[in-house]
């Protein structure tokens, strides 16, 4: 699909990667840009439509799907790094919740597309980080259910894999970073090629490639 014209929601946009996906969405020639935050008073650019959306909460996704009807790209970015029970709440359900919720609203727009915005620890895991990656990992098998569960009604899903991202969630990690404005740029390029997965830097190309491989 075509970014220029389309009508996109972008949760968790008020900050690191959302706000990078709300701003490129902009540049690229969104007619609206719908800016999902728990407080939409943390979305302070003019040129986007603050929306108060938990993906957690089911009256709050009801409501976001109820007042931006017109949504064509809906971009699940929201995540969160602990507690675990927050985790898997957020990262995976909280998914689930908006995808049930958007995909008629999709459905009548044309199919438009859905992403996912997910993660290296999608492939991988190790002790540090072993909820996250379990949350995430959830969410990479729910992408590909949803693939095939909207190809009739005409919806692009993508999903986008990173390692780092130059963000509040990785600011203690001692490793080199993609810039937000980068990942964004792929995963948008991803969708206008019609994309049903991007794989944003080496470490997740190679992590991918090493699933055939013995777990050691």
């Amino acid at each position: 699909m075509k970014i220029d014209g389309s009508v996109a929601l972008v949760t968790g946009a008020n900050r690191g990667l959302g706000a990078a996906f709300a701003r490129a969405l902009l540049e690229r020639g969104a007619k609206t840009v719908y800016a999902g935050a728990r407080d939409p008073s943390t979305v302070t650019d003019p040129r986007l439509v603050p929306v108060r959306l938990d993906v957690t909460d089911p009256a709050q996704v009801a409501a976001a799907a109820e007042l931006c009807g017109d949504t064509d790209l809906l971009v699940n970015n929201a995540g969160v790094l602990g507690p675990p029970e927050r985790e898997m709440a957020t990262n995976y359900l909280g998914v689930l919740a908006m995808s049930r919720a958007f995909a008629p609203v999709l459905a009548r727009n044309g199919g438009g597309a859905l992403v996912n915005m997910l993660s290296v620890l999608s492939f991988l895991t190790f002790p540090q980080v072993a909820t996250y990656a379990a949350s995430k990992a959830a969410a990479w098998s729910l992408t590909n259910a949803l693939r095939m569960e909207l190809r009739e009604q005409g919806t692009l899903v993508v999903g986008v894999h990173a390692g780092y991202i130059d963000t509040d969630m990785a600011a203690r990690v001692d490793a080199p970073k993609l810039a937000p404005a980068e990942v964004v740029a792929m995963a948008l390029d991803g969708v206008e090629a019609g994309l049903t997965e991007v794989l944003a830097d080496e470490l997740s190309r190679n992590a991918k490639a090493a699933l055939s491989q013995p777990p050691s």
